[in-house]
Parts: structure tokens; C-alpha cells; sequence
């Protein structure tokens, strides 16, 4: 039995699944994919099912593969060389990776390309709905009149449909959740669609970890401070307070059928929950970080993840 882990050399959560795999003496591989090229590639007869990677220390046969854990694949860094080909040769092991992804089809926590597919955000928020769970008022759009409707109609936030990164050369932009002003907030809509959805407002932020049937949610007192009031991700404050807990079991159950809906076996799944006790859903993040909750809560996300790649 070998668990492979797809990743990179600078994934702090990987770290987390490999400690836990040695204190069980499961054998793993950690595939850093920036560094295929230190790898040399064996198909025999040219069957993926059979494909050995073979390094300068380690070989990996696909065959013994048992578990494998999707984490954050980089492209390969490829060497000095004309943009032409470099371009060549990163579409060459990136094909090779792909036919590792698909000849791992079923031992999976998440397939590569259930990932992809999940992170399509209106398809969360119409498989949320449709498990019970309650979703804000929503619009996505980049016409500016629909826009001003919809925000004529109370208090609303704005937030990216896929990209929350902007990068400018050096350090990038994150693209926080913004509070919409009625004046200029919906300036420059038209270059790109955006998410537009009613503010709920907030007792507090809540993120649950779903892995297989477990649940660990975790409260985010995101209201103590302005600035992480909208967004609790902004102003990157390291006292806001994370305390485990039990969610109401309705919700914890529609928390793992939308990950099932999604094909997923983990989610990274973000709620608000309002004045009344009301939780609703934002997003659902297939590959979503859980690291800082395991070491701020003591939740056992590790155990359960490497539970789940080596049932």
C-alpha cells in the first residue's frame, strides 16, 4: 500500500498528512510536481495503469498506488530556454501528470478533475439550495442596470466568481468580499462578471471541514474587529477568536450531502450565521486550506483525512 501525495515543497498542509502517515508507517509518496523534471517517466506499452516514476532516491509505481491526496500541484519549473520551447516542454509533463491524475481514477479523497468541476460557484449555490441550505438573495452579473436593481433592493456585497488573486508582477491582490456603496460601488462592472449577493448580517463567520461523514465546524468571531466584519480574511489579524463546535444537525447534514452533490469527499464549506441562529452558505472550496484550524482548534482534520486515504 503506498499514499501518494501531489503537492508542492512549499505546502505547510501536506506537512500535516505526512506526520500523520509516518506515526501510522504508511508508506506515501510526496510528489512535488515543480520538480518533474527530476523524475524519469516508464509506460510500458504505454498504459498509464503501469506508469513508474523514477527519481534519483524513490520509484513510484502507479499500480501500488491505494490513496492518493490532491493538494496544490504546481506546473513544472522548467530550465532556461526559449519561450517557445519551454512552452513545449511544459505541455509535455503537464500531459504526463494528467494521465497520472486519470490512472488514479477512484483512489482519490478528490479527483483532480471533481475539483475542477466543483469550483464552479453557481453550481455550489444551486446544489446548497437544493440540500436545504439557505443561500443570500444573488446575482452575478456585469450589466450595470440589472446591478443597480439588484442593489436598490437592500444591502449587498460583491465577491469574485473564480479568481481571488490579482497579480501585479511582485505581491499580488487579494480580491476580498466588499460591502457595495450606493454611489460609485458598482463602477467598472462591465469588464468582468462579479458575484452579487444580499449582506446577511453576521453573528459570526463559520468554516466546516467536511471529510467523508465527519464534520468540524469551527466559529469565526469575525464581528469583533471592523475590518474583518465583511471579509474576515482582511487586515490578516491573528487574534480573532476560532472555537470549535457542533452545528445543528440538519445543517451539519446538508454540509455533507452538498460535498457528496459536488463528488467530493472533502470541502472546505463557509457560512455565515445571522442574529437568529440562521446559518447560511457562501462557498464551498474543494481543496480548500484546514491546517491553521487543526492548530488553532485541535480539530483532528489530519487523522480523518489520512483515515480516509487509507480505507
Amino acid at each position: 500500500m503506498t499514499v501518494l501525495l501531489a503537492t508542492n515543497r512549499r505546502d505547510v498542509t501536506t506537512d500535516f498528512i505526512a506526520l500523520e502517515l509516518e506515526r501510522r508507517a504508511v508508506v506515501f509518496h510526496r510528489l512535488n510536481t515543480e520538480d518533474m523534471l527530476e523524475y524519469r517517466v516508464l509506460l510500458p506499452n504505454g498504459d498509464p495503469s503501469c506508469m513508474r516514476l523514477v527519481n534519483r532516491t524513490r520509484e513510484l509505481e502507479l499500480s501500488e498506488v491505494t490513496g492518493a491526496y490532491y493538494r496544490r500541484p504546481l506546473p513544472p519549473e522548467i530550465p532556461h530556454n526559449t519561450p517557445s520551447t519551454a512552452a513545449y516542454m511544459q505541455a509535455e509533463w503537464s500531459a504526463i501528470l494528467r494521465s497520472v491524475w486519470n490512472a488514479l481514477a477512484g483512489r482519490w479523497l478528490n479527483c483532480p478533475f471533481a475539483i475542477l468541476r466543483a469550483e464552479d460557484k453557481p453550481r455550489q449555490l444551486a446544489v446548497a439550495r437544493a440540500e436545504g441550505l439557505q443561500v443570500p438573495r444573488t446575482l452575478i452579473t456585469n450589466d450595470a442596470e440589472h446591478a443597480k436593481n439588484f442593489l436598490a433592493d437592500g444591502a449587498i456585497v460583491a465577491k469574485p466568481l473564480r479568481h481571488a488573486l490579482i497579480e501585479d508582477g511582485g505581491a499580488g491582490k487579494v480580491v476580498f468580499t466588499s460591502r457595495v456603496e450606493q454611489d460609485n460601488g458598482l463602477t467598472g462592472i462591465e469588464s468582468a462578471p462579479v458575484i452579487l449577493q444580499s449582506e446577511v448580517p453576521k453573528r459570526a463567520d463559520v468554516r466546516v471541514i467536511v471529510v467523508d461523514d465527519q464534520v468540524f465546524a469551527t466559529m469565526i468571531e469575525s464581528q469583533a474587529h471592523e475590518e474583518t466584519s465583511v471579509d474576515w480574511r482582511k487586515g490578516v489579524r491573528t487574534d480573532l477568536e476560532h472555537r470549535a463546535f457542533t452545528l445543528p444537525h440538519e445543517v451539519e447534514k446538508a454540509c455533507v450531502a452538498v460535498t457528496r452533490s459536488l463528488d467530493l469527499r472533502y470541502s472546505a464549506i463557509d457560512l455565515v450565521e445571522d442574529p437568529d441562529g440562521t446559518f447560511w452558505f457562501l462557498e464551498a472550496n474543494p481543496n480548500g486550506q484546514w491546517a491553521w484550524i487543526e492548530q488553532r482548534t485541535g480539530a483532528r482534520i489530519a487523522e480523518a483525512i489520512v483515515s480516509g486515504l487509507v480505507r
